[in-house]
């Protein structure tokens, strides 16, 4: 299957970079620190897939010491220019092996295994980051929900993309961001719940808990779907320890 990293491309990394947290998106992160300080112990995080760095800042501003890490040299360089104090590595795919192993506390994935296209280079891409932290180490892998790609939304259009329908865990489907300057579609993978189950296990993961914000009609946001529908899957994962996985 062809499929392009979309975010390797300047422009889209200046548009990209102006974001914060509007609309849609607010409900990615809202519920983030309750969720992670119910779960994670310890403060050095590593943030993969971090992009020009939103993600990265905003563990910054939890306490965390986080390094952001992207495939995309582009999105590496917009973040370092954000942020120049900021720790952020440009890495290749799948690579994780310049940082030393059972040293993470805490590992986030924001959006990103929405542009991992295939179950095999997801487990490998789960390992790698399993590996890097310690036994009670936890990673945060949120996703886009498979009913993102067939509505619309305060901060995305899916109405010129009908087959996005017919879409099944695997497949390609496109999405325009209406909150940024680049109206350009993004390609991204659907993946359903069952699937990321399966991946995780495959990846010698156990899910902790699942979470589907929803938005509230009194947030200052005029919400399209937000209120019943989830645009967003958060789940939380652990390490299956060695006697876990041998009595699983």
């Amino acid at each position: 299957m062809e499929f392009s990293n979309v975010y390797e491309d300047s422009k889209r990394a200046e548009a990209y970079a102006k974001l914060e947290f509007p609309g849609t998106y607010y409900l990615a992160y809202r519920d983030l620190p309750e969720i992670i300080f119910t779960h994670v112990r310890g403060k050095k995080a590593i943030d993969f897939g971090c992009g020009t760095g939103r993600s990265t800042r905003f563990l910054k501003k939890l306490g965390f010491n986080a390094t952001g890490v992207d495939i995309s040299r582009d999105m590496i360089n917009k973040a370092k220019e954000i942020d120049p104090q900021g720790a952020y590595k440009l890495i290749r795919e799948g690579d994780l092996t310049q940082f030393k192993y059972n040293t993470f506390d805490f590992a986030l994935s924001a959006f990103t295994f929405d542009n991992i296209p295939t179950m095999e280079k997801k487990i490998r891409n789960l390992k790698e980051i399993t590996r890097l932290l310690n036994n009670e180490g936890k990673i945060v892998n949120l996703v886009s929900s498979p009913e993102m790609y067939t509505h619309e939304w305060a901060s995305f259009s899916t109405e010129d993309y009908p087959e996005n329908k017919r879409a099944k865990s695997g497949d390609k489907v496109r999405i325009i961001m209406t909150d940024v300057e680049d109206r350009r579609p993004v390609e991204d993978i659907v993946w359903n719940d069952h699937h990321y189950r399966e991946t995780y296990k495959k990846a010698g993961l156990q899910t902790v808990k699942t979470y589907r914000p929803l938005a509230k009609p009194t947030e200052p946001y005029e919400w399209v779907n937000e209120t019943r529908i989830a645009p967003w899957v958060i789940y939380m994962l652990k390490k299956k320890l060695k006697t876990q996985i041998r009595n699983s």
